[in-house]
């Protein structure tokens, strides 16, 4: 069957009766130069921040969030949010946020079920450390290997993309909803 991701004959959709919008050989290898781009990119900048701070990727995303968030922090629920991530996942790099003395979690005074995370001084002072080398990575990787126009085109398409992902009606199936 000829999916996002193999290329072998099409089948019909038993559901519908009617015959799945397959992809054309134009928009499968899009979508193939895309998932090798994005898993490379994504293993890259986890090795590079493995290397040199002892943390993946979203981690570092965690750490960034909170400090550009007033007073270095946030609720739970909205970090989960900004990080594109289910809540219990967010909860175990929290705990290992904590556990590294980077991050460490407060109870929110007028919810009982409600928790902040706030980025400590020594949380800081890595994200301080770690940043330069890390920008770097995502320049090399990413940036310097495209043209100002090529940027601005991706970036709008990511934009687009990512919007047609996150629907605003009630009852979405998204990661920081579960």
């Amino acid at each position: 069957m000829n999916t996002a991701s193999t290329s072998a004959p099409p089948a019909s959709d038993p559901a519908s009766g009617e015959e799945p919008r397959w992809l054309t050989d134009e928009e499968q290898r899009v979508w193939r130069s895309y998932i090798d781009a994005t898993t490379l990119l994504e293993d890259y900048l986890d090795r590079q921040l493995q290397r040199d701070a002892g943390m993946p990727h979203v981690y570092y995303g965690l750490l960034v969030k909170l400090a550009e968030s007033p007073r270095r922090r946030l609720r739970m629920t909205e970090l989960a949010m900004y990080a594109k991530i289910t809540r219990s996942r967010l909860s175990h790099a929290v705990a290992r946020l904590e556990k590294n003395g980077w991050v460490r979690r407060e109870d929110c005074p007028d919810d009982k079920r409600g928790q902040f995370a706030v980025l400590t001084d020594q949380g800081l002072q890595v994200l301080k450390q770690t940043a330069p080398g890390h920008v770097e990575a995502v320049r090399q990787a990413m940036f310097d290997r495209l043209t100002p126009e090529q940027q601005r085109a991706l970036g709008e398409i990511m934009q687009i993309v990512a919007e047609g992902l996150q629907p605003s009606e009630a009852g979405a199936d998204l990661p920081w909803l579960r």
